[in-house]
Parts: structure tokens; sequence; C-alpha cells
């Protein structure tokens, strides 16, 4: 599902972001990316998403071989990722229905087909009877569902969840770890980096440590401490 082998990324100003990483995640697994500010997690989200392009190295996801892949080709590739923010991005003038509903939209979906869909997945992530409230009207853990209510209402076969509970408390916290437990149910990969520990550790899912652009660990089931 997700290959990377001996991938190096470097930026100007800040050096080495990831220093020749191999990584091999199977379809349907849940992996947490753990690891100090500045460690490259968000750059391998980056990659992941062709939101950067690596120094050398090969990445491959779904059968892909990003070296090969023209840059008229991305969007369609993206639509086999969803990925979540820790900041939401949610449209402040749209609905939650609209919101999801949008995402269908600039895909060419019909008005039917969007009806049918938005409720379901606004089910699968807790907030079916919330449609038509305002982001305001929200707790930070419900806009945090939308937004991953969003991001799989195309039925990506990989999520990535980059710090989605960063701003979070823990009771909200939980409430979109186990929204995104639920989704790996339904057989989607899942990727997730946190700064979390209890999260992590009560997890029990495979670990995978990166420290100054390396990974330094990679662990089945693991719990974590900051290194």
């Amino acid at each position: 599902m997700i290959l990377l082998d001996r991938v190096t990324k470097s930026y100007k100003r800040r050096g080495v972001a990831l220093q020749n990483i191999s990584l091999h995640v199977e379809p349907k697994e849940f992996v947490i990316i753990v690891g100090p500010s500045g460690a490259g997690k968000s750059t391998l989200l980056k990659l992941l998403t062709r939101e950067e392009k690596p120094d050398s190295g090969k990445i491959i996801v779904g059968g892909i071989d990003y070296e090969s892949l023209r840059d008229k080709e991305v969007p369609l590739l993206r639509r086999k990722i969803g990925v979540v923010f820790q900041d939401f991005k949610l449209l402040p003038n749209k609905t939650v229905f609209e919101n999801v509903a949008f995402a269908l939209e600039i895909v060419g979906q019909s008005n039917k087909e969007i009806k049918h869909t938005v409720p379901k997945v606004l089910e699968i992530v807790g907030l079916e009877g919330r449609g038509g409230a305002m982001p305001w009207e929200l707790s930070g853990g419900e806009r945090q569902r939308v937004a991953i209510a969003r991001a799989i209402v195309r039925q990506p076969k990989i999520l990535m969840a980059d710090e989605p509970t960063g701003n979070l408390d823990p009771k909200h916290a939980w409430d979109v770890i186990r929204v995104l437990q639920k989704i790996n149910k339904y057989g989607t990969t899942v990727i997730l980096t946190t700064h979390n520990q209890e999260i992590v550790n009560k997890l029990k899912r495979r670990v995978v440590t990166i420290k100054d652009g390396q990974i330094v660990s990679d662990k089945a089931s693991a719990g974590y401490r900051e290194m």
C-alpha cells in the first residue's frame, strides 16, 4: 500500500528534513508516527500526498510510483488519500453538511449522490442530525470530526491525520481517536502523527519513531516516550 525506499528530503533553509528513510505500510494498517517537533513527521506526510517531492529515493502508494507521476495526475492521487489537520480547515460560512458536501462537489458528484452520501458519513463520525449546524456552533472535537467526514467522504484508501488531537481536551481527543479506529475497521489505512503519549500507549498499535529525520524505531505494538 505505502512504500518508501531510502527517501531523503531537504530544504534550503532548514537543511535535511528526512534522511534515507525506508518504510512499508500494509493495506488496512493503523500506524502511529511519533517524534519531537521538527523530526520530519509532517514532511513525511507531505511527501505521501505529493505536496513535496523527495530529493532521492522511491515512493510508491497504492501501486502508483511517484517517480513517474505527472503533475496533472496528482489530483487523482489525492482522491485516494484523505488528510486531516490539527486546525480543522473548515469553511466558516458553510454548514456541517455543506463542508462535507464540498469535497464531493469539486469532483463533480450529483446533488442526488451528495444527499445520499453525506448523511451516511456524518453518522460514521457521530454527527448525525448536526448537518445544519455552523462550525462556530460546534465544539473543537465536533469540528475535527467534520474535518474527518470531509476527508473520508470520497472513500479514500488511506487517511492521514496530522496531529488531529493537538488542539483538543482529553475527552474530545478520544472522541476523534475512536472515529479513526472505526474508519480503520472499515478497511481504510490510517496514518496518525501525534505527540500525545497517552493516546499512543493506550492504542497499542504499530509505532514508528522519527528523530532528526531518521526512523529510529519501528515496533508492532508499543508505547512511546519523548526522545
